[in-house]
């Protein structure tokens, strides 16, 4: 892991590159956080409708999601997928294709179940929102706030009971001591309105 961080931009996305071409997960441990790199990119369904009400409608999204930022050379580091919006924190290595690249995602996705749910022309996806990632510190507790995401928007009581997160990942490739201590390190107060301010 620690090796991970002595690596250049290029040599990290070459690792990156190679662990998809081995069918591995894109996923690695976050880079060292530089300022305006990461970004937490929202995005909401049109009036907040919950359209992704099952487990394989989420988890389709998240493969659209995960190849087509895999596609343009973005990285994933953690990801929530609720039933009417979504959080990802991206390493955005070039801001300007964000446009296009949620266009292809909720483009492909809207039109796919509004067939499914006979909604011909019913309007699926609102714009995307960004907020730049400004230190370690927000870093982490952006992690943690998707990952309480479920919580905080009352679909379990438990952040452990959401399939459709990251936090899996981490506490498999972290650890569970891992996870708990960066809670506490990085704890996310209130988590409404401000709460990375």
């Amino acid at each position: 892991m620690y090796e991970y961080y002595k690596l250049s931009l290029e040599q990290r996305q070459e690792l990156v590159n190679q662990r998809l071409e081995r069918g591995f997960p894109p996923h690695s441990p976050p880079h060292p956080i530089q300022i305006q790199t990461f970004y937490l990119l929202t995005a909401a369904c049109y009036r907040h409708q919950s359209i992704l009400t099952t487990s394989s409608r989420r988890q389709q999204l998240l493969d659209v999601i995960f190849e087509t930022f895999m596609n343009h050379g973005f990285e994933i580091t953690a990801w929530v997928i609720l039933i009417n919006h979504y959080h990802l924190l991206v390493y955005v290595h070039d801001f300007k294709r964000l446009g296009s690249i949620f266009q292809k995602i909720h483009g492909s996705t809207a039109y796919q179940w509004n067939l499914e749910d006979k909604q011909k022309g019913r309007k699926v996806w609102y714009r995307f929102s960004d907020r730049a990632i400004r230190s370690e510190r927000h870093y982490y507790t952006t992690l943690n706030y998707i990952h309480y995401n479920p919580v905080k928007h009352n679909c379990v009581d438990s952040p452990y009971d959401w399939h459709e997160s990251s936090l899996h990942w981490y506490f498999k490739n972290y650890g569970r001591e891992w996870v708990r201590d960066e809670w506490v390190k990085y704890l996310v107060r209130d988590y409404g309105k401000g709460w990375d301010e």
